[in-house]
């Protein structure tokens, strides 16, 4: 996630951007993956720090993303240096083998909604702007955020806010948008889940954050992807590799952490001899003990940066 003032044509802002580069530890000749490359601010300086012969294959689910890239890196993939593909992450061990990038010396996975995305009032991620209910990362997608309010059923509309968005009142949002759909809008949405909360109270947070969290979730099947990809990173980095994961919530993040330190472990615990288990050898070293966080001045330059986590793993 990418972020700036992308509707006002202000320079997109990178998250965490040099914690990054010197995290992964790019030299010149580094063989690159950049699952989400978003604005192309983190894929451009990991080009500039491998560079003169470093190459870099940039993957995104959002078609607007890959020609953002292609028009702002032309040079770099005239002369070879830059692969871009349409397509989710949790495509990249294909993609990866046809483009011949396998035994790479490091993977960005950057999450989350880009500025770009937000800001484009006809994508509808936000409610800030009125706009249509979509929230697809990928327009070619069959399943958008309004087929989901308009058609699951209260149950499952309850499960998906309550899992993916935290929301502790999921049940009387649920009731409140059965009762009022059809939706075409975020702002009738938003409305509505605003009215079944009982307005703001003084909250610094607009009460549909969460619904709308967990419904970009679940259109996108972020999670699943996020738990599918990372064995596959791993396994697509040479020994002394490293995989950087940029994280917006503790979902996310939640994942990430687990998985780093299961494959960080040299003992599997056993759950049915709480005392019993297998020694292992451990897949993984973890770089980042706490996950790295933006600094006071880089939150005051790029708010959204506020949430940002930053976990790196390096292959054993």
């Amino acid at each position: 996630m990418d972020s700036g003032h992308s509707s006002s044509g202000l320079v997109h802002i990178p998250v965490l951007l040099t914690e990054v580069v010197a995290g992964l530890q790019i030299r010149p000749g580094a063989r690159i993956i950049d699952g989400t490359v978003g604005g192309g601010g983190h894929t451009e300086a990991m080009l500039v720090q491998s560079a003169p012969n470093g190459r870099l294959l940039g993957l995104d689910a959002d078609l607007a993303a890959i020609d953002r890239v292609q028009k702002r890196l032309a040079p770099e993939i005239a002369n070879g240096r830059l692969q871009l593909v349409h397509a989710y992450f949790e495509q990249m061990p294909t993609i990866a083998q046809q483009h011949g990038f396998e035994a790479v010396d490091a993977i960005l996975l950057d999450l989350g909604v880009s500025s770009f995305q937000i800001d484009s009032a006809e994508r509808g991620f936000s409610f800030q702007q009125d706009g249509p209910l979509d929230m697809r990362f990928d327009l070619t997608a069959a399943t958008t955020a309004a087929d989901i309010v308009n058609h699951w059923d209260e149950q499952a509309l309850a499960d998906l806010i309550y899992e993916y968005g935290e929301e502790r009142q999921s049940r009387r949002i649920a009731r409140a948008i059965v009762r009022e759909r059809p939706f075409a809008t975020t702002a009738e949405l938003a409305n509505v889940v605003e009215r079944a909360l009982g307005g703001r109270r003084g909250s610094r947070i607009h009460p549909a954050t969460r619904t709308f969290q967990a419904l970009r979730i679940g259109v996108n099947r972020e999670l699943e992807q996020l738990a599918q990809v990372l064995p596959a990173c791993l396994a697509l980095l040479a020994v002394g590799g490293r995989l950087a994961v940029i994280s917006f919530h503790s979902l996310e993040d939640r994942i990430v952490k687990r998985w780093m330190q299961a494959e960080a472990q040299t003992f599997t615990p056993d759950p049915l001899h709480p005392m019993g288990g297998t020694e292992r050898t451990p897949t993984g070293r973890i770089i980042t003990r706490k996950p790295i966080e933006a600094s006071a001045q880089e939150v005051a330059q790029n708010p959204r940066s506020r949430s940002a986590k930053l976990r790196i793993i390096e292959r054993l």
